[in-house]
């Protein structure tokens, strides 16, 4: 049993649109600690897609993909009498977040050939429209829950 809740760490906001959210989506990007490099990625990626959208507020752009990215239910294995169930529980609200960020730069990680700001800005575009990978997966995640929903009983 644990002892005691760690507390956790408040991210600065970044500098150009002062807000929480592109902070850690920006560290969520960072390799090898080069944040300047995941910082010069993410601002032209949402540049990019506000252009391509035509929209005035980049941050909207963002707000939007991750609403339309974050997951609502997903599953989690539990051993019951000898048997592995997967069981859907809903998701909360960090770890939605969570999701919804590594989905969606997991997703423009994964493409082919262009620079990494361009791929970052078709997959916020995609997400924003909802469609591309980061909500297939969304999509995938709730159709396992929602398959599994008989073994829902087995959560506490």
């Amino acid at each position: 049993m644990r002892r005691k809740r760690i507390p956790t760490t408040e991210l600065d906001p970044d500098p150009k649109y002062n807000s929480v959210l592109v902070s850690k989506f920006i560290n969520n990007l960072m390799k090898r600690g080069k944040k300047s490099v995941s910082q010069d990625i993410f601002y032209s990626a949402l540049e990019e897609a506000a252009k391509s959208l035509k929209k005035e507020n980049p941050l909207e752009i963002l707000e939007q993909a991750m609403k339309n990215t974050s997951p609502l239910l997903e599953v989690k294995s539990r051993r019951v009498g000898g048997a592995n169930y997967q069981v859907p529980y809903e998701v909360k609200g960090k770890r939605k977040e969570a999701l919804a960020m590594r989905w969606i730069i997991d997703a423009a990680r994964k493409g082919k050939g262009k620079a990494m700001a361009n791929k970052l800005a078709k997959e916020l575009a995609d997400a924003f429209n909802n469609t591309g990978e980061a909500v297939k997966k969304k999509e995938g995640t709730h159709r396992v829950a929602e398959a599994n929903r008989a073994f829902a009983h087995f959560a506490w």
